[in-house]
């Protein structure tokens, strides 16, 4: 099996890359199964109904989430009933929406985690025991277990990575926007990257405006953040081979598209 991931889409310069590019993947790659980490789709930062539908008619399987699953209000209208929308895992049980998701491919399941890092964000519960509360669960059913660790630092993204090695197929980390280079299998047979990296403006600063976010640096003062539009484009993610039986990754390779790294097919 072979999953495809591509990372945090920003905005509709991010859409239009993954609408553009996602067909020719397919055909490159072949992947079984397409993840789309979709957080900051709607202007940068949330995601709508008419989005998560476009992204699962493109081509997707299941759209994840994290820190900005909720700042467009109207997902509070159909996250309960969109089933292969995963937001963190470890927010309160009270919130709307599931952490974890099912995906049938064939004779096959595939279990899709969302969890979000505490270190330079909100508090919420532990990313580590909910992963430990999620795997258990999903183990009744499947050995072939996605997560996408949505955190802000590299640290505990390795830290999640090393906990669970051996014990999912894959933990991906996406939310800091710009992609690593330290893609591998751990020795237990998980597929580790700290970040996938970020799909959407090329020439911007994490998606937004280079103007409002040199003005923050420069004058501490409060700025509004737009997403860059009308330039050049980039798509960010990584490719994961696996074997079905045993859920264990045999192999990682990144994605990544822009006018530096043009794609061939």
């Amino acid at each position: 099996m072979r999953i495809l991931f591509i990372g945090d889409v920003v905005g509709s310069p991010g859409r239009d890359m993954v609408k553009e590019y996602l067909p020719k993947l397919k055909e490159k790659y072949r992947p079984t199964i397409t993840i789309i980490n979709g957080e900051n789709a709607a202007s940068g930062k949330g995601i709508n109904e008419k989005i998560y539908r476009s992204f699962l008619e493109w081509g997707a399987q299941a759209v994840t989430l994290g820190n900005h699953a909720w700042d467009k209000k109207e997902i509070f209208d159909f996250i309960d009933s969109a089933k292969y929308l995963v937001r963190p895992a470890n927010l309160p049980p009270e919130v709307p929406g599931k952490g974890i998701a099912y995906l049938k491919v064939n004779q096959d399941e595939v279990a899709v985690i969302n969890l979000q890092g505490r270190t330079f964000l909100p508090a919420i519960d532990c990313p580590f025991k909910k992963a430990d509360e999620l795997i258990s669960e999903a183990r009744e059913r499947t050995p072939i277990i996605f997560v996408d660790f949505h955190a802000e630092a590299t640290s505990e993204k390795l830290a999640m990575g090393w906990y669970l090695d051996g014990r999912v197929t894959a933990v991906i980390g996406t939310h800091t926007h710009v992609q690593t280079a330290d893609n591998r299998i751990l020795p237990e047979g998980t597929a580790y990257l700290t970040d996938a990296g970020m799909t959407g403006p090329y020439d911007g600063i994490l998606g937004v405006q280079r103007e409002a976010v040199l003005k923050r640096f420069l004058t501490s003062l409060p700025v509004r953040f737009e997403v860059t539009e009308g330039g050049r484009n980039q798509l960010s993610g990584a490719i994961i081979d696996l074997d079905n039986k045993t859920g264990k990754a045999k192999k990682i390779e990144r994605v990544l598209i822009n006018d530096d790294h043009p794609f061939y097919g």
